[in-house]
Formats: C-alpha cells, sequence, structure tokens
C-alpha cells in the first residue's frame, strides 16, 4: 500500500518537500521559542537584579528593615537572610517562597521555616513582616554590596497568588554585624505566556503551513509532469500502434521536458529510419538474391532433364556471385548490428599494395602510414574501390596512400568518365547502380561502395567521391592514423 501510495514522482515529490519544510519549521520554531524565553528571561533576570541590588544599597546603608522601600512591593518577593539562612525581613504579603535556598517567610525563621535559637543576639523579630523592631542598633556601620549576582528560579506566595519567579541574590557584608544575603524576585509570567502564545500559534500555524506546502508542491509538480504524461501515453499508443512516423508532444516551456520530448522525437526518427532502412535492406536484399537462385535453379533443372545441355560455367558463376551477394549481406548486417572493428595496427600503405598487387593498369605509389582497425575489413574496403574503379576505367587507375596530419588518406582514382554530381552521394546508397541498363552479371549488386563508407564510417573516418585529374572518378579514404 504504501509502495503504491509513494509510487509516483509527484507523491515522492510533495513527501520531501513537505519533511523538509517540516524540519526547517521545528529548528526555526525551536530556535525562536530558545530565544525568546532566553531574551525573557534575561529580562526577569535584570529586573530581579535591580530589585535585589537596589534593596541591597538601601541595607548597607544602614537604613533600618522597615524602612527598606523594596520590600513594599507587592508583585516583586523579597527575602532578607543573615549568614546563618535565618530570615531577617521579608516583603509584605509574600506567604510562600521557594528557590532561593532559604523557605521561611517570617523574621526570625531558619531555612528550615523553624524559629531562632534561644541564644539570639537579642533582635526584636517580633510583629508583622517586613520589620523588624525600633532598628536603633542597625545604624551600627554601613556595609559592603558585593558586586556579584547569583540567579535562580523558584515560585512564591503572594497574597494567595503563587507565580514563577527568577530570583537575584546579593550578599551585603557588615563588620559588625556579618554578612547578609537579600533575594529578590522578578515575575516570569511574561516569559510563560509568550512562550506559551508561541507555542500555541506554531502548533497551529505549522500543520497549516505544511498542508499549503503540500498543496502547492503537488499541484505544481502535478502541471510540471502533465506533459511527461503525456509523452507517455503517446509513446505507449505508438508501441500499440507500431506506427513509428508518430511524434510525442512537444510542451512550450522549453525547459527539461520539453527537451526530452525532442530528444524522444529525436530517437523516434532516427528508430523509424533505421526501421525503413532495414525494410528496404530486406526487399532489396530478397530482390537481388531471387535472380542468381532462380538462374542457378533453372538451369540445375535442365541440366537434370536433358545433361548435355547444362551450363556448369553459368552454374558456378551463379553460385559465385550469389556467394558473394551473401558475404556482402552478411558484412552490411554485422555492421548495422554494431560490430566494433577492433584496434590492430596495420601498414595502410603495405594493406594497399597487397590489393592492388597483380592487378592490370593499376599504378600503386603508397607511403608507410600505420593506422588502426580491422585489416580485413579495411583490406575489403580497397578491393571493393579498385574494383569498381576498374569497372569504370578506361585504361588506368592509379592508388595512392599519403599522410596529411592526423589523417591517412587513400585515393583511388580512374580515367572513366566519373561520376556526377548530382549522383556522388547516392551510389553510396545499397543496391544503387547509375547505369540501370547494365546487367546484373557486369554490374554487380550495389553494395560494394555502400559497405565501403559503413566501414569508413564505423573506423571513425570518411569516403568522398570527386573528379580525377584524368577526368575520372576520385575516390579518397580517410582514416585516423594510429599513435
Amino acid at each position: 500500500m504504501t509502495r503504491r501510495l509513494f509510487g509516483s514522482v509527484r507523491s515522492r515529490a510533495t513527501l520531501a518537500a513537505t519533511l523538509v519544510v517540516a524540519v526547517a519549521l521545528v529548528a526555526t520554531g525551536a530556535a525562536l521559542l530558545l530565544s525568546l524565553r532566553s531574551d525573557l528571561t534575561g529580562q526577569a533576570e535584570t529586573e530581579a537584579a535591580s530589585a535585589a541590588r537596589a534593596v541591597a544599597v538601601e541595607l548597607s546603608d544602614g537604613r533600618p528593615y522597615d524602612k527598606l522601600t523594596g520590600l513594599d512591593e507587592d508583585d516583586r518577593p523579597v527575602q532578607i537572610v543573615d549568614e546563618r539562612d535565618r530570615v531577617v525581613a521579608v516583603s509584605e504579603d509574600l506567604e510562600r517562597v521557594t528557590g532561593t535556598g532559604v523557605d521561611a517567610v517570617r523574621p526570625g525563621q531558619g531555612a528550615g521555616g523553624r524559629g531562632g535559637d534561644d541564644g539570639d543576639d537579642g533582635d526584636d523579630h517580633s510583629g508583622r513582616s517586613g520589620t523588624g523592631g525600633s532598628g536603633g542598633d542597625r545604624r551600627a556601620g554601613t556595609g559592603e554590596v558585593d558586586s556579584d549576582t547569583d540567579f535562580g528560579t523558584g515560585t512564591a506566595t503572594i497574597d494567595g497568588t503563587t507565580a514563577d519567579y527568577r530570583f537575584a541574590s546579593v550578599e551585603v557584608e557588615f563588620e559588625d554585624r556579618g554578612k547578609f544575603t537579600v533575594h529578590a524576585g522578578a515575575p516570569l509570567a511574561a516569559e510563560r505566556s509568550a512562550v506559551g502564545t508561541a507555542t500555541t500559534a506554531m502548533l497551529i500555524g505549522f500543520p497549516l503551513l505544511l498542508a499549503v506546502v503540500a498543496g502547492a508542491t503537488w499541484l505544481v509538480t502535478r502541471r510540471a509532469l502533465s506533459p511527461v504524461e503525456g509523452i507517455r501515453r503517446e509513446m505507449a499508443a505508438i508501441t500499440a500502434s507500431e506506427d513509428l512516423a508518430r511524434r510525442v508532444p512537444v510542451p512550450s516551456t522549453h525547459d527539461e521536458v520539453a527537451r526530452l520530448a525532442l530528444t524522444t522525437n529525436e530517437t523516434l526518427a532516427a528508430l523509424e529510419s533505421s526501421v525503413e532502412r532495414q525494410r528496404r535492406f530486406v526487399a532489396d536484399a530478397s530482390h537481388e538474391l531471387r535472380s542468381p537462385i532462380a538462374s542457378l535453379r533453372t538451369q540445375l533443372e535442365v541440366g537434370a532433364a536433358h545433361p548435355g545441355l547444362l551450363d556448369l560455367d553459368g552454374a558456378v558463376a551463379d553460385t559465385v556471385r550469389l556467394q558473394t551477394l551473401a558475404a556482402d549481406l552478411l558484412l552490411l548486417a554485422r555492421l548495422d548490428a554494431g560490430e566494433r572493428p577492433g584496434d590492430a595496427r596495420f601498414d595502410l600503405g603495405a594493406l594497399a599494395g597487397e590489393h592492388a598487387g597483380g592487378r592490370a593498369g593499376v599504378t600503386v605509389t603508397a607511403d608507410a602510414v600505420p593506422v588502426a582497425g580491422s585489416r580485413a575489413q579495411v583490406g575489403r574496403v580497397l578491393t571493393n574501390l579498385l574494383d569498381n574503379a576498374l569497372r569504370h576505367a578506361r585504361s588506368a587507375v592509379t592508388v595512392g596512400v599519403r599522410a596529411e596530419g592526423e589523417w591517412a588518406v587513400v585515393s583511388v582514382a580512374d580515367d572513366g568518365d566519373g561520376v556526377p554530381e548530382a549522383d556522388r552521394e547516392r551510389i553510396f546508397e545499397r543496391f544503387v547502380r547509375l547505369d540501370e541498363a547494365r546487367s546484373r552479371d557486369d554490374g554487380g549488386a550495389g553494395l560494394g561502395l555502400a559497405i565501403a563508407r559503413d566501414v569508413a564510417v564505423r573506423h571513425g573516418g570518411t569516403l568522398t567521391v570527386g573528379r580525377a585529374p584524368a577526368g575520372g572518378a576520385l575516390f579518397e579514404l580517410r582514416l585516423p592514423r594510429a599513435r
């Protein structure tokens, strides 16, 4: 089920985009919340430190507890303890406190909330919270406020309302009275409220944003991939109808999909051309094979009925022609199948001399030029060019082999009538004969030059025809020189 659900590019693209955006949103939201909490906590620390230091300064000046202005704040708890963690003063309406290290909220109580020892120094701790008697003996001297501030987090209950606070602790040291610690808190309600509001907004907004991203990605990918679906449908129709003349639609977007459609059409055109060429090749081959086979059969049937009338020479000639034609067809089939020419090194000049040797009227001027490929196939090209030149020459054929830069060039020229300029490409097509009046026995099947060009192309070279100095045809075979 899952494989089928995410079996399309559209589904996977939508899922990927949604996941990426979700990860980005979560990371951004977490960073935002941490930054917001840090800023608001820092603000609360600043307020708490300011309040604690203000009370510490007043205390260091020797001001009595009941005259400390910081103890009158309704929303900011203040607690003052001595070096034995006994509470000496607290702010008004403070009912409970945690996070300062001393939970007591009544003067004279210690860290555990119990009253002071019987052997106390006699300070008057009676009365309401925040007062400490006449305070006359508390002016004995001034104290020194410590520059360091410690922070902690806790809760405080003021006038029946409990809330979270960030506490700042500042120490004040007197020479005659010892060390006192002022704990002052700043409410964290704003921090809790802001973080909660931001979290709620994210919990509501992020899913909506992800839904918008998923929907937009789905629609965009659907629109972007709709031409691909059109190409797929047309390709399926072409496959079903076997009509290679059809083409896939090309969108007007000028993007990768449009280039894909153009490339697909080019592939279809090449495939159509190849199939048409194969069909024409099969038809021409069948037509060419029919004549020697029919001639050979006729001669054999006549010989079987009238042995004295059997033309053995004609039968042998038809058999040789049939063998040659079959070899040509098999070679063309291997070339069409993409047979690699190999990488054997050989001397093209020496090979030309071998194939031209013993032929009457052929003059060879050959340099030693190394090439790489199939020696047999290149030799077949030379044989076909020489046979063609001798067939059309009046008296002489000239063969030359030379090096021109990166190329090895073989030229085969005759002194015949030459090839008309309009037919200089057509003669390299298969089963093409320019002189239709010639007999098949004299003119061949029209495959020699086609094979020669195909072999040249397979070897990375070219085969062209022009006009020879003597007025006949000049064939030039160019092959890459071996390094």
